[in-house]
């Protein structure tokens, strides 16, 4: 048993921030009314801090195995630490493709090796495995995760009758990335002989995510499975989901929040992503569907590739970005400038991800839950520089930009896993968390996902 006491912090609790004592006992909160006296074996004086719970980034691609040149669990669980991302959720298009059971514990089995910070990982779908996406039910796994659109390997899954069987047939909720497949090829070919990074947003159009998403939308209705829409970047695509309940939930990356068709011109491949990304009115309407609550969640889509690889031309250069260790920090900044308040940040990044996947005792700063913790200090200012970035790939897209409100402590089950002062405790191992989907997921844990 070991105790931890964060003394005098302003707690972003669901629906207000007030001044607590937060005290942990043995990896979970045991009280957030403590006395500023109660013995505990560490007392952190966080006066003048605000304390959130740590962040729930529910899509990231940390490239592990095979392509670790780009990014390993190492590398990347660091970057989730300085960024006050305490669980994550990886995507699996790795190399091999996580495609059945076992390719998923070979995952965790190398995540319990090299995190820091809580990790799950999806079971990828293909046109043949239905049979592995069954047995994924009784394995504490997140989730489902379809391509409808390309991918590596064979993970695309475009066809209507694996589809159908998909979400008649399989019981864990599913997501999926939406672009359809034969819109992105018409449109590619209009554009075969480009070399213009402008185009990417020309073929990766608001058609082919509109349809994609329309598609999965009925699928999930129809068949009445849980259905959660990834990296919406289109304002046309808000109508789909709203009202939906309560089989959708939906969510949007800083990327497509924070940058448009403008900015190709200044960032070229480095802001190239899948979907791609859209225009200044796409980014209103997508932090408009955030702030009324069509859309719930805020995640990265981390993918990194080196700075090389990007910078070849286009269209030989890969889409993705890196972007853990950033996005909260993007997010506070938007608080400093009253475009939202830090229980909006919370509700997105941490209370919501955790509700969608069922992921118990994360997401909220509540008794009995894991004490997941993030201190932060709103006053601080300061620039996002590639060469101060912890992901392998030592790169962003928002090098030269400077935010005010940063974290400055990551704890995860109560053990400090990074702080701004000491840097990183790289013998901290995360855990896997349980996945419990019979809680009814988001639209049926309003009042937060409970602990274990």
């Amino acid at each position: 048993m070991s105790s931890l006491l964060i003394r005098g912090s302003q707690v972003v609790f669901p629906d207000d921030v007030r001044t607590c004592n937060v005290l942990v006992r043995d990896g979970r909160i045991a009280d957030t009314d403590a006395s500023p006296d109660v013995a505990a074996d560490e007392v952190v004086d966080a006066k003048g801090l605000h304390l959130m719970p740590g962040v729930v980034d529910d899509q990231v691609h940390f490239r592990d195995p095979g392509l670790t040149h780009k990014e390993d669990l190492a590398t990347a669980s660091r970057a989730c630490a300085a960024g006050g991302v305490t669980t994550f959720l990886e995507m699996p298009n790795t190399v091999p493709p996580a495609v059945t059971c076992d390719g998923i514990r070979a995952k965790e089995t190398l995540a319990a090796k090299k995190s820091l910070v809580n990790y799950g990982f999806y079971i990828g779908a293909t046109p043949d495995n239905v049979d592995e996406l069954k047995a994924a039910s009784d394995a504490n796994f997140p989730g489902i995760k379809i391509f409808i659109g390309s991918s590596t390997g064979n993970l695309l899954v475009d066809q209507q009758e694996a589809l159908e069987r998909i979400f008649a047939e399989t019981d864990l909720p599913i997501c999926a990335h939406c672009e359809d497949e034969s819109t992105v090829n018409a449109n590619r070919a209009k554009y075969a002989d480009t070399t213009d990074v402008r185009d990417h947003s020309r073929i990766r159009d608001e058609s082919a995510a509109l349809i994609a998403t329309r598609r999965s939308i009925d699928l999930s209705v129809r068949h009445q499975h849980r259905f959660h829409v990834l990296h919406v970047s289109t304002a046309a695509e808000v109508p789909l989901i709203r009202g939906q309940q309560p089989w959708i939930t939906a969510e949007v990356c800083p990327h497509h929040l924070f940058f448009n068709v403008d900015d190709y011109q200044r960032l070229g491949t480095r802001i190239q992503m899948n979907p791609s990304i859209k225009t200044a009115a796409d980014n209103d309407g997508l932090w408009k569907a955030l702030l009324d609550g069509d859309v719930q969640v805020i995640a990265t889509d981390h993918a990194p590739h080196t700075l090389d690889e990007k910078s070849v031309a286009y269209p030989k250069s890969p889409s993705g970005l890196p972007a853990v260790e950033n996005s909260l920090a993007l997010m506070l900044n938007q608080v400093s400038q009253d475009r939202c308040r830090l229980t909006d940040v919370a509700s997105w990044m941490c209370d919501a991800p955790a509700r969608v996947w069922g992921i118990t005792g994360k997401g909220r700063i509540a008794n009995g839950y894991d004490a997941d913790l993030v201190l932060v200090d709103m006053a601080l200012s300061q620039t996002i520089l590639d060469q101060h970035q912890h992901t392998k790939s030592r790169w962003t897209p928002w090098h030269g930009v400077t935010t005010t409100g940063w974290p400055i402590a990551t704890f995860v089950a109560g053990h400090r896993v990074w702080s701004r002062r000491d840097g990183f405790d790289v013998n901290h191992r995360g855990r896997k968390p349980l996945f419990d989907h019979a809680r009814g997921g988001f639209w049926a844990t309003t009042d937060g996902i409970g602990p274990r």
